[in-house]
């Protein structure tokens, strides 16, 4: 079988960042890095599962609603992943995702979305802990810019 592009990228040289992994077609996808890989520090089951119940909606609902195709977690547990239409500029995209951060970090209230109708594991759920992700996740994409989207070499 052909190696895919996720495995193609040295994981030991990726710090926490927003990337773009791949362009397939009119969809792009983001690497939203969170942690570093192999740190032994990844994202926890409960705020991992929040984090992307808010990212999902917030998303979903803005502005560019239409041009998103998926946000979710990586299996590693160090980050998202987020797919667009190639509609939105990477400018823009990182800005929906500074405004996300900004969301999440700042949200109270019921989460979307986390009743046993609604989601598979409806029990786990850490608001506290999402709004640890995103404030942290939030202070290194304020000083990221579409010229540091690539992977390092």
């Amino acid at each position: 079988m052909e190696r895919i592009a996720s495995f193609s990228v040295d994981h030991r040289k990726i710090g926490k960042g927003m990337y773009i992994s791949r362009i397939d077609g009119d969809v792009v996808t983001y690497d939203l890095r969170m942690c570093l890989p192999n740190a032994g520090s990844y994202l926890s089951d409960a705020p991992l599962h929040t984090f992307e119940h808010l990212l999902a909606t917030h998303v979903r609902n803005s502005r560019f609603k239409n041009e998103i195709v998926y946000a979710g977690p990586m299996g590693c547990r160090t980050g998202f992943y987020l797919l667009v239409r190639d509609k939105m500029s990477h400018a823009d995209t990182l800005a929906l995702l500074k405004e996300s951060m900004a969301f999440i970090a700042g949200f109270s209230g019921t989460i979307p979305g986390a009743s046993e109708p609604e989601c598979g594991n409806w029990l786990c759920h850490d608001l506290a802990g999402a709004k640890e992700y995103a404030a942290d996740y939030l202070r290194v994409l304020e000083g990221w810019s579409v010229e540091k989207m690539t992977y390092p070499q």
